[in-house]
């Protein structure tokens, strides 16, 4: 059984026997509060404030920090990452962005970053198949809910978790998740701050997952 929990904006704890914390924020910096775990496994998509300032509040002495794309396994949890932009000019305005692949108890996960531009085929294809999909829908520093949704028609996950969006507290000029959801037309699950899964929970028709602090 898995446990995913969210600790604000980009931030993601899931767990199983490790815990995997994906784009640790500080908190104080981005008006929310600080995520309150320590994890096995720590991502990194990029070395911006609200997405890395929050690593040694979640390190621990033997925590493996991951800030490339080198595919490898940690711990029976397979891990690949995926070059990509954080602007729609080739990183030019923002710098690169890193796509994360994991796979924990059989369900592969992808967390996008923050990612600025569409999908070309290429990059779907070597992502491959993904159950879980973490995608940012803010706008103004990312995709927007348009391009969003033109990624997710193309990835196909079974579960769309948004991300990177306006919640109260949150200090960045960026949408909140109402524009994302008026395009929606998949059933929508309020889970609360965490829920638990396993394989045999996957739907079999795509779902969205809203958390909440």
């Amino acid at each position: 059984m898995l446990q995913i929990r969210w600790h604000g904006h980009s931030c993601f704890e899931i767990t199983n026997d490790l815990t995997l914390i994906t784009d640790p924020h500080d908190g104080k910096s981005i008006g929310i509060p600080a995520p309150n775990v320590h994890g096995d496994i720590i991502l990194v998509s990029h070395d911006h404030f609200d997405h890395s300032s929050g690593v040694k509040i979640v390190e621990k002495e033997e925590s493996k920090i991951v800030y490339d794309g080198r595919k490898r396994t940690i711990s029976n949890i397979e891990i690949s990452g995926v070059e990509s932009f954080h602007d729609e000019n080739f990183g030019s305005k923002r710098g690169k962005n890193i796509i994360y692949k994991f796979i924990m108890d059989e369900i592969k996960f992808c967390h996008l970053g923050d990612l600025g531009h569409e999908l070309d085929d290429d990059t779907v294809e070597k992502l491959g198949s993904i159950d879980i999909l973490f995608i940012p829908i803010g706008g103004n520093f990312t995709i927007d809910d348009k391009n969003a949704w033109n990624i997710i028609k193309k990835i196909k996950p079974k579960i769309i978790i948004p991300m990177h969006y306006k919640i109260g507290g949150l200090s960045l000029s960026i949408a909140g998740i109402d524009p994302f959801l008026e395009k929606n037309k998949v059933k929508v699950l309020k889970v609360g701050n965490e829920i638990d899964i396993e394989k045999d929970d996957l739907p079999s028709e795509p779902e969205i997952w809203t958390f909440t602090l």
